[in-house]
C-alpha cells in the first residue's frame, strides 16, 4: 500500500495486473497497420513533436487528430502530447504562451494574423481517483478560495473541480473519454501508442467510453455534451455509441445544471459550429436529449425544422465544409429572429383605444432587448457577440429603403455582409422579396455606374406602381459628372416623370437651376449637358 503510495507520487506506473488493467496495456501499432499517411499531418506539429523528443522529451500527436488520420480524414487542430513541463516546453520555441488555470497548457503559434496557427500542448496528466479526492460542498466560483490550495478536489456530486497532477502516459491515456481519442501518434516512427483498444474500436465504428460511463460522466458532467457531438460528427461514418456508453447519457444529463453557464455555453457552439449541425439536432432528439442541456440549445432544436432556421443551419455546415469562417452570432440571430420579429410587429401596431404604434426602429430596439433578456442573459449578450446580432437585427429595416444615400451607407457597414447574408436567407424562405435580395447582391458588387442604373430603376418602379417618388442619391453630388452615363441622361430627358437635373422643370431644385445658364434648344439637349454627357 505504501509502494504504491510512493509511486504516485513519484508518477511511476502502477505494478502488477491489477494496474495494467486499470491503466491499459501498451500497444505499438506500426504503419502496415494502421495505415496513416504521412502526407495528412501537420507539418507545423511535427515540428513541435520533432523539437521536443530532440530535447529528451517524449512527444506524440494526440485525441481526434489521431482519430482522423485513422479514418482518413485530414485533422482540422492538432494537438501534441509530451511529457516536459508547460515551463519546459515554453523555454523550446520563440512564441509560446501559458494558458489556463484549471488545468496549464501553452500554446505555440506558428504565422500571424488570419494565417496564424496554434499547435495545442499538453503535459501527460496522473489519473487520480475521485473516491480519494478532497470535497468541497461549492463549486469553482463559491468555494475559490479553499480550492486554491488544493491539487484535487471535487465537488458533493463527485464533479472534479482540481487535478492538476502530472503523471505518465499510460495514466494520461486512461484519462482520456472515448477509446478512439486516446491514441497517440508519433510521426517520426510513424507507430500509433494504443492503450485502450481505440484502433479496434475504431475499426467497428463503435464510440466507446473509457470505464465505467456513468462515473465517467459524473466525474465532467460536461462528457455528456461531448458524447453528443462526436456521436454527430461521425454518424456519416456508420459510428454509433456503444450501448453502455449511451445508456446514462439522458440521467447524467442532470449534472449539467452544476457546469458553469460560460462553458455551456462555448460547448453549445462547439455542437453548432464544427460543420454537423444539422446532424448534432438528429442526435439530440434520437439521445433524448432535446431538452436539459442547456436554455438556448433547447430553442435551437425545437426550431430546427422551421425554414429559416433549418436554411441557417444548413448555410453553417456548408460554409465549415468549404472552410469558410463562421460566426456564432449570425447562427444565433437567425435561430431567434422569430422572437425579434414578432416582438417588433407588436410594438409597431396600434393598441386599445387607438394607441399609436411606436416607430419603427425604437420598437425594434425594445424587441432586441426583450429578447436578450429572455433567451441569452449575461453569458454574452454583452459582448462582441450580443453587439453582432444586435447590429445584424438592426440593419434589416434598412434594406428596404432603395433611396437616397442609404444604400451606399449601408454597404461601407462593417456587418453589411452578415446582415445581407441574414436577408439573402429570408428572402429564400419567402419571408424578403426575391427581387428585393436579387437588387442588393448586385448593387454591393456593382461599379459606381451600375448603382446609378439600378437606383435608377427603383425610381421607375416606384413610378410605375403610384408609390411616392424617392429622392435622387447624394452620390451624384460627389460623383464627377463626366461619369454618367449617355443613356441615364437619355432616359431622363424622355421619361414618364422628372428627375433631378431636367432642365426647364417646376420639380427641379433652384439652387442647381441658377448656378446654370440658360441653354436653347429642347430638353433633352438640356438633359445631355446638365449630365454631362454631352458629346463635342
Amino acid at each position: 500500500m505504501i509502494k504504491k503510495l510512493i509511486d504516485k507520487l513519484l508518477g511511476k506506473p502502477a505494478s502488477g495486473g491489477r494496474g495494467k488493467s486499470r491503466f491499459g496495456k501498451r500497444e505499438e501499432v506500426d504503419a502496415s497497420v494502421h495505415r496513416i499517411d504521412p502526407d495528412l499531418v501537420d507539418e507545423r506539429a511535427k515540428n513541435v513533436v520533432t523539437t521536443l523528443q530532440q530535447a529528451g522529451f517524449e512527444a506524440y500527436i494526440v485525441g481526434g487528430a489521431v482519430r482522423d488520420l485513422l479514418l482518413g480524414l485530414k485533422p482540422k487542430d492538432f494537438d501534441v502530447a509530451t511529457n516536459a513541463t508547460p515551463e519546459q516546453v515554453k523555454q523550446l520555441f520563440r512564441r509560446a504562451f501559458i494558458i489556463g488555470r484549471r488545468f496549464r497548457i501553452v500554446h505555440v503559434v506558428f504565422g500571424r494574423g488570419r494565417e496564424h496557427e496554434v499547435i495545442e500542448v499538453s503535459t501527460f496528466r496522473a489519473y487520480m481517483d475521485a473516491s480519494a479526492a478532497e470535497s468541497v460542498a461549492g463549486n469553482e466560483r463559491t468555494s475559490k478560495s479553499e480550492l486554491a490550495a488544493m491539487k484535487h478536489a471535487v465537488d458533493a456530486s463527485g464533479r472534479v473541480l482540481r487535478d492538476n497532477v502530472w503523471g505518465p502516459q499510460e495514466e494520461d491515456a486512461a484519462r482520456r473519454d472515448f477509446s478512439i481519442n486516446a491514441m497517440y501518434y508519433d510521426p517520426a516512427r510513424q507507430i500509433v501508442v494504443d492503450y485502450h483498444h481505440g484502433i479496434r474500436d475504431a475499426g467497428k465504428r463503435v464510440l466507446r467510453m473509457i470505464g465505467d460511463a456513468a462515473v465517467r460522466y459524473r466525474e465532467d458532467p460536461v462528457r455528456v455534451i461531448r458524447a453528443v457531438r462526436f456521436s454527430a460528427k461521425l454518424a456519416a461514418l456508420g459510428f454509433e455509441l456503444e450501448k453502455k456508453t449511451a445508456a446514462p447519457l439522458v440521467d447524467s444529463a442532470k449534472l449539467l445544471a452544476d457546469v458553469p453557464a460560460s462553458r455551456l455555453f462555448d460547448e453549445m457552439l462547439k455542437l453548432l459550429q464544427t460543420g454537423h449541425a444539422l446532424a448534432t439536432v438528429a442526435q439530440l432528439r434520437k439521445l433524448g436529449l432535446a431538452t436539459g442541456i442547456y436554455p438556448l440549445l433547447d430553442v435551437v432544436v425545437e426550431r430546427a425544422d422551421q425554414p429559416f432556421v433549418q436554411a441557417a443551419l444548413a448555410d453553417t455546415d456548408r460554409r465549415v465544409g468549404e472552410g469558410k469562417p463562421v460566426a456564432a452570432s449570425f447562427l444565433l440571430a437567425c435561430v431567434l429572429w422569430n422572437d425579434v420579429r414578432q416582438g417588433w410587429q407588436q410594438r409597431m401596431q396600434e393598441g386599445p383605444g387607438g394607441r399609436r404604434g411606436m416607430a419603427p426602429f425604437p420598437a425594434l430596439q425594445e424587441a432586441i432587448d426583450e429578447v436578450f433578456e429572455a433567451r441569452i442573459g449575461d453569458v454574452s449578450g454583452r459582448g462582441k457577440l450580443g453587439a453582432d446580432m444586435r447590429e445584424i437585427w438592426m440593419m434589416q429595416p434598412r434594406f428596404d429603403k432603395r433611396s437616397g444615400s442609404t444604400p451606399y451607407s449601408l454597404v461601407e457597414q462593417a456587418r453589411f455582409r452578415a446582415a445581407f447574408d441574414f436577408m439573402r436567407l429570408r428572402a429564400d424562405v419567402g419571408e424578403v422579396s426575391e427581387a428585393i435580395a436579387e437588387w442588393w447582391q448586385e448593387f454591393s458588387t456593382a461599379d459606381e455606374l451600375r448603382r446609378q442604373d439600378l437606383m435608377e430603376q427603383v425610381r421607375a418602379e416606384q413610378r410605375k406602381g403610384g408609390g411616392p417618388r424617392q429622392a435622387s442619391p447624394r452620390v451624384h453630388q460627389r460623383t464627377p459628372r463626366a461619369t454618367a452615363a449617355p443613356e441615364e441622361a437619355q432616359d431622363a430627358a424622355t421619361g414618364p416623370a422628372p428627375v433631378e437635373g431636367e432642365a426647364g422643370e417646376a420639380t427641379a431644385p433652384r439652387k442647381r437651376r441658377r448656378r446654370r445658364k440658360p441653354r436653347s434648344g429642347s430638353g433633352s439637349a438640356d438633359a445631355g449637358a446638365s449630365s454631362g454627357a454631352a458629346a463635342e
